[in-house]
């Protein structure tokens, strides 16, 4: 395949790994670069970066994380834990033949792939963070710590770590709910300043009560939500939410990594906009001491959550630039 192949000219492939198979998808050729999705979402949320990495002379792979889309979806909510996925990572680095690579991820794929290059940096070269900035682990248990989050309401992470809740509000209207999430944490479509704040629940609400309605933010399509809809529709919540609830399991897991720095060539992008970059504030600003290897940090402006999506040719012209300057 072509380095410069046009956007058409993707293969979807199932490969071996210890959650059983996982899904990838692939555009290119040239040094590995490993693309991993957040919640609630897909490969498809790297639709508009595969193309250009795969013209910049990539092997743009974009997985399914075990628990979404065409991966498998163990039934044991322990199996989601992140070390486990790390070794999906790995898994598929393997599968495709080759012994390291770029790994780059948005949303809970950031922290996912902060831990693949945290615990395996002889198979992880170099990392990119979308949207949420790495922490090393620390601190008290986190369950406790978001508990106490919102005071007399309940911060949205605590509501999806008790199995089954999260799935009784959203799976009887699966599209209905993501348009509202997404638009919930859209720069164009974000509830003003001022209104009730949509990562949190009063008690007796849902989520869904702060969502706002009536049109879909610019970035997605009626197609675009038919595809991620008919994932979730297909698939249900659980493997998703599963992730949510095991960060207790990982703050256990990753003790002996307690405060530890990435050190690989890193780069950081965010949106002004999103309440990841706004909370983690603190975690960007000590990226000289926990990212010693950080090529460049961006916060782009009247951005929201969904930033490889929401400004897709900005970010794909900052991971272009940064897997420009790596080390051959």
């Amino acid at each position: 395949m072509s380095p410069f192949a046009p956007a058409t000219e993707i293969t979807h492939r199932l490969v071996p790994s210890p959650a059983g198979r996982i899904h990838l998808v692939e555009q290119g050729s040239g040094p590995l670069v490993l693309l991993v999705h957040g919640f609630p979402e897909s490969w498809y949320s790297w639709r508009h970066q595969m193309p250009v990495l795969a013209a910049a002379g990539h092997r743009a792979v974009a997985v399914d994380v075990r628990g979404y889309g065409r991966s498998s979806r163990p039934e044991d909510v322990a199996a989601y834990r992140m070390l486990d996925l790390v070794e999906d990572n790995v898994a598929v680095v393997h599968a495709l033949g080759e012994r390291t690579a770029v790994i780059v991820g948005h949303d809970w794929g950031a922290t996912i792939a902060a831990n693949s290059a945290l615990v395996r940096p002889d198979v992880f070269r170099a990392v990119g963070l979308l949207s949420v900035p790495y922490a090393p682990r620390g601190g008290p248990r986190p369950s406790e710590v978001f508990a106490r989050m919102g005071g007399a309401e309940e911060f949205y992470v605590s509501y999806f770590q008790e199995p089954g809740r999260a799935e009784a509000e959203i799976e009887p209207d699966v599209r209905g709910w993501l348009a509202g999430f997404y638009a919930a944490l859209s720069a164009d479509t974000m509830p003003p300043a001022g209104a009730p704040d949509p990562h949190f629940t009063s008690e007796g609400g849902t989520l869904r009560d702060r969502f706002p309605t009536g049109r879909l933010p610019g970035w997605l399509t009626e197609d675009d939500l038919d595809v991620y809809a008919a994932e979730f529709e297909r698939t249900g919540m659980s493997g998703a939410l599963a992730r949510y609830r095991n960060m207790d399991r990982d703050w256990e897991d990753l003790a002996d990594f307690d405060g530890s720095p990435i050190t690989q060539p890193s780069v950081f992008a965010g949106g002004a906009l999103d309440a990841s970059t706004v909370w983690m504030a603190d975690a960007i600003k000590a990226y000289p001491a926990t990212l010693p290897g950080l090529v460049s940090s961006h916060i782009l402006d009247g951005c929201g959550h969904w930033i490889q999506q929401e400004r897709h040719e900005e970010v794909g012209r900052i991971l272009t630039d940064w897997l420009a300057s790596l080390p051959a």
